[in-house]
């Protein structure tokens, strides 16, 4: 079962990837079905494997994908000139939830942030995700600031 490789998305996985994202109550909201992929996902995803800063990785296991996030490397004053980590659209497919596969990917995720000298790494996530605030808390992630978003 822990047959698990965590890797950098490739292009063939756009379309399990959105439906990760769409899997759950809030993403089914927001996401655009999979059965006929919206082109502005691979316009999102081709400038984004572009972009040196950021990365789409993957957990994939029997060779199916069964979780993503991205990671975006920022430049910034704040700290010292220290760089940050941003992590968004996280998701785990629902057959491997409480298994352990979540935070064994986010340990892996933050070596490479690590890595790429970043001294803080963030995330956001909707406040109504109470049982994802509990996975962060437990893996070191501290609720530190209120955030703010305007959508256009």
């Amino acid at each position: 079962m822990r047959d698990i490789l965590f890797r950098q998305a490739q292009i063939e996985d756009l379309r399990d990837i959105v439906r990760l994202l769409g899997d759950d109550e809030l993403g089914s909201q927001r996401e655009k079905t999979t059965s006929d992929l919206d082109p502005s996902y691979m316009h999102a995803f081709e400038a984004i494997y572009a972009d040196p800063h950021n990365c789409i990785y993957v957990v994939e296991q029997e060779g199916k994908v069964k979780g993503c996030l991205q990671l975006t490397l920022i430049p910034n004053l704040s700290f010292a000139g220290a760089w940050r980590g941003q992590i968004e659209g996280v998701r785990i497919d629902r057959s491997l939830r409480g298994t352990g596969i979540g935070t064994d990917f986010f340990r892996w995720v933050l070596e490479k942030a690590r890595k790429s000298n970043c001294k803080i790494v963030q995330l956001t996530m909707n406040a109504a995700r109470t049982k994802t605030h509990a996975f962060y808390e437990k893996i070191g992630f501290e609720a530190t600031h209120t955030g703010f978003k305007l959508y256009f």
